[in-house]
């Protein structure tokens, strides 16, 4: 099967998964993509789908088919780039892949764990996805030192990359909010310098505290504390 063959087929597989009802919901939550271009398939179905369909030719060549035209495909697109072991085939897919993200699910939805066994280099690259200039890549980027570099691979230059970037996106700011409040659970000492020197812009910085005490993860001694450092 060709490239437009397999995208047919594909189509019809997913639209033989849809509900509507998860459609209707699901679209609200992602305002910056088209409800017509939401099919409606649940993220277990989608999961167990991309799981058998991993396994045969036919996915190596929905790989190369870019853009998609469904969130579905997108996300069909990226739980099969999570199934690649070969580190260089891994970063390479990403790379072609990542521009053409246009919401925060798909963004949020990628894990890559093979990366966890080059977390030395794959650095480099996230460096070069938080200097982008395309929203969604910055987010992945910020998302990826979020989940892999705030625990035993943590380092303070990682906080201050996220802390320079300046945007007026909302996505990206939301995101770096989010890598703060973690970060604060989980490296207080080392980030609360951070929020205390009010080196965030103002809205990123309200919304880690925000998010910080909504966390069960923040003792509430420390929650008294940030509530104090709110920027009026």
């Amino acid at each position: 099967m060709n490239g437009s063959e397999i995208k047919v087929d594909i189509q019809q597989e997913l639209f033989a998964l849809q509900d509507l009802s998860y459609r209707d919901f699901h679209a609200k939550l992602m305002p910056t993509v088209d409800k017509a271009r939401v099919i409606g398939v649940r993220t277990p179905k989608l999961r167990a789908f991309a799981k058998e369909f991993g396994k045969t030719e036919e996915a190596k060549e929905f790989l190369k088919v870019l853009p998609h035209q469904y969130y579905e495909e997108n996300n069909l697109h990226g739980l099969l780039i999570e199934q690649i072991k070969d580190y260089p085939t891994l970063i390479r897919e990403l790379n072609r892949f990542l521009p053409c993200i246009d919401n925060w699910a798909t963004c949020d939805l990628l894990t890559v764990r093979v990366v966890k066994k080059h977390l030395d280099t794959f650095t480099e690259e996230v460096e070069r996805w938080l200097a982008s200039d395309h929203t969604y890549t910055i987010r992945f980027g910020i998302g990826m030192l979020m989940r892999y570099y705030l625990e035993e691979h943590f380092s303070l230059e990682y906080p201050e990359k996220v802390a320079k970037i300046r945007s007026e996106e909302y996505y990206v700011n939301m995101m770096r909010a989010w890598y703060f409040a973690t970060a604060l659970a989980k490296q207080y000492e080392a980030i609360f310098p951070f929020l205390e020197e009010k080196r965030l812009d103002a809205w990123t910085h309200n919304k880690t505290i925000q998010k910080a005490i909504e966390s069960y993860r923040i003792t509430q001694e420390q929650k008294v504390y940030l509530r104090t450092l709110r920027i009026k």
